[in-house]
């Protein structure tokens, strides 16, 4: 199975209005991850935005409880430079629900980017059933939470050594967006607080 989101044709992409959404997310976060590659955040912005907006208006037309792409959204946000906006706004859609680990990774993710530490904490543990990829990030956003920087860069490099393992990427771009995303979480963390 190919990992390019630019070949219609994946098995089990399926078809639709919201998979047109999802298709050019991918595209829109294939391109600004490899400018964030290159070294070049500035250029990346506007493209993961767009990615960000693709997600979010996917999600209404996807199946329920599609949470990965409000997860994309609010991942590719914070990639851009912030990640508030679409963290509120994916917070609301998901409500008080924390029955699954992606359930509770995307609650845990958007309590991290709002500030709310308690929430944060509370959600992270629902995230480690769902193995290993989720447990480092639950590891990733607890540390961020409790302002532990030694475990944050544990969590980490932890997330890159998996990631350099791999042979196929969503996008087709090998980086490693969590890794990336929880260091701008804490890094905007540091700034706002000068």
């Amino acid at each position: 199975m190919s990992t390019d989101p630019l070949l219609r044709d994946t098995p089990g992409i399926g078809d639709g209005p919201d998979v047109d959404l999802l298709l050019a997310a991918l595209t829109a976060e294939r391109v600004g991850q490899q400018l964030l590659l290159e070294g070049r955040p500035d250029q990346a912005a506007p493209y993961m935005r767009a990615a960000a907006a693709a997600y979010m208006a996917s999600y209404p037309l996807a199946q329920p409880r599609s949470w990965g792409r409000l997860i994309g959204a609010v991942k590719a946000a914070v990639l851009a430079g912030d990640g508030r906006h679409e963290a509120g706004r994916a917070r609301n859609d998901l409500g008080d629900v924390c029955d699954t680990p992606p359930s509770c990774y995307l609650g845990a993710l958007c309590a991290v980017v709002l500030g709310d530490d308690a929430a944060a904490l509370r959600l992270a543990p629902g995230m480690r059933d769902g193995g290993p990829a989720f447990a480092r990030a639950a590891d990733g956003i607890e540390a961020i939470a409790r302002d532990d920087p030694r475990a944050l860069d544990q969590a980490i490099g932890a997330i890159e050594a998996d990631f350099a393992a791999r042979d196929a990427h969503l996008t087709g771009i090998p980086i490693a967006d969590t890794a990336l995303m929880l260091r701008r979480i804490a890094t905007r963390r540091i700034e706002n607080e000068k």
